[in-house]
């Protein structure tokens, strides 16, 4: 199996500290009212009346090209950011529709790698035939202007980092970790950093809706996505087209909560995991119940705590390492036979199964390089919601609460909730509940054991959403579309194609 094919398909919501999903806002500046009406604010008309210049991509069948928006919002005459932007042109048969754009979630990922890569060629074909599939890489993402902040070889280092600290010097060195990390970004992206939140993104994303020629925005998002689309609907809810939020998030949170509830969701997959791998005869974590998995999988991360696994290479699997993998592989059960024969190996010291998750949930390559995934996600998340912790403190007065909510991965959870507490630029984020009021019937999917973006997130953010209709999936894994439910996908399809939503609590298996 293709690790790091099936994750960067699947695990389309990636981690704050390395371990967890991002955070949620309501973001900056708002618009001004004339720029949620018909009419464009002035000092926006120069964006907004940019002719869009595209050109071959190098890959076949894909137009690029390159657009502008201002850097910040409330200062328009301060400069630009530039934003890469693909698509795919409607196929036919049939009347195209519009745009459909796409955002795989992280935040951080590539949208147009997403697109380039997955939704213009394995979308269903009708929708395909229909919509020209776009994206644009979110600024401080991949190919616009992307955040950086440490080397290949001092990600390497953080990585490794223990991020279940046993004493005050792991707590030190964890501390320091996160300053290093953040004053990484501050050097080396020190210009867009305060400038890549939520609310900014969303904003840029109606400048592309205009210049694409769309009255309304036709959009498919996909666990940080689905906050990115519930954001747009809530700044623009007279422009909100056929909007799918696929794996949602509930905006309503604060940053302690979100991690807390993550933490949750991935014990609850694990358990998942564990009930289906007792049943196997390669399970190697016993054979009996799940607590007997539970039990051998802390038993491993001690064991790396102490004597880390050789991998075949110069890394070792360290204890930090080796949750990484297994958390990369809750995203999809695809990834469960994978994931018993890396933890089978990892008990016999070989550590170069877990090892090759864990890089592809960081999007490490082989070479050593990283790409931008983990910058970008801490640039918007930190900057989207204050801290979840200030300080060590606050996590030791947490770690209850977390372990609670996860045995296994508890610890390590809320310790990886410190780094935005060294973040060098202020939130400029709140949770706040998200109406969109006066939208157009907008679908929320919720799947019922997905680790990263909670069941309850897609109950709550359906509920908020003025115009919301929530899609039950009853299964594992995170998000629900194009991932084998019939039910789940003819539901969409009909939306995207016709516009008629599923009923409101409609559920799928």
């Amino acid at each position: 199996m293709d690790t790091r094919r099936l994750l960067r398909t699947f695990a389309t919501a990636l981690g704050t500290a390395g371990l967890l999903v991002s955070g949620c806002s309501s973001g900056s500046s708002a618009p001004s009212a004339s720029a949620t009406g018909s009419a464009v604010a002035e000092e926006l008309e120069p964006y907004y009346g940019q002719e869009l210049r595209w050109r071959d991509c190098g890959v076949e069948g894909f137009q690029c090209t390159t657009m502008k928006a201002p850097l910040d919002y409330a200062k328009p005459g301060d400069g630009d950011v530039k934003l890469a932007v693909s698509r795919k042109k409607a196929t036919g048969p049939g009347k195209r529709i519009g745009s459909l754009l796409v955002n795989p979630g992280g935040p951080g990922a590539s949208a147009i790698g997403y697109l380039q890569g997955y939704a213009a060629i394995g979308y269903p074909a009708p929708v395909r035939a229909r919509y020209d599939m776009v994206a644009v890489d979110p600024r401080g993402v991949a190919r616009s202007e992307p955040v950086t902040c440490l080397t290949g070889k001092e990600m390497d280092a953080y990585t490794q980092v223990d991020q279940t600290p046993d004493d005050q010097g792991e707590v030190t060195a964890l501390n320091d970790a996160f300053d290093a990390f953040a004053n990484g970004c501050e050097k080396r992206s020190g210009t867009i950093l305060p400038h890549v939140s939520t609310v900014e993104t969303a904003r840029d994303m109606d400048i592309l809706r205009a210049l694409l020629g769309d009255e309304k925005l036709h959009y498919v998002g996909a666990s940080y996505g689905t906050f990115l689309g519930a954001t747009y609907a809530d700044l623009f809810p007279a422009r909100v087209g056929r909007l799918v939020l696929d794996g949602a998030m509930d905006p309503s949170l604060p940053a302690v909560d979100v991690n807390r509830d993550q933490t949750a969701g991935f014990e609850a997959a694990f358990q998942s995991f564990a009930a289906d791998c007792v049943k196997q005869d390669d399970c190697p974590l016993g054979t009996t119940n799940t607590s007997d998995a539970s039990t051998a999988l802390k038993k491993l991360f001690t064991d790396l705590d102490s004597e880390p696994a050789k991998t075949g290479e110069t890394r070792q699997l360290t204890e930090s390492l080796a949750t990484t993998g297994v958390i990369a592989a809750m995203y999809d059960e695809a990834a469960w036979p994978q994931l018993r024969e890396a933890i089978a190996g990892a008990q016999r010291g070989e550590g170069s199964g877990l090892l090759a998750l864990a890089d592809s949930y960081y999007e490490r390559e082989p070479s050593g390089t990283y790409a931008n995934l983990m910058f970008a996600n801490a640039a918007v998340n930190c900057l989207d919601l204050a801290p979840a912790f200030a300080g060590p403190a606050a996590v030791e007065k947490a770690l209850p609460d977390f372990e609670k909510a996860s045995p296994v991965f508890g610890r390590g959870f809320a310790w990886a909730a410190l780094n935005c507490g060294s973040w060098p630029v202020e939130a400029t984020g709140t949770p706040r509940r998200t109406e969109a009021e006066g939208a157009a019937p907008i679908v929320v999917v919720g799947t019922t054991r997905d680790p990263a973006t909670p069941y309850k997130w897609a109950e709550a953010l359906a509920d908020q959403l003025s115009s919301g209709t929530l899609l039950t999936y009853e299964g594992d894994g995170h998000t629900a579309y194009g991932r084998g439910s019939d039910c789940i996908d003819t539901a969409i399809n009909t939306y995207l194609l016709e516009g008629t939503p599923p009923k409101d609590g409609k559920k799928c298996s």
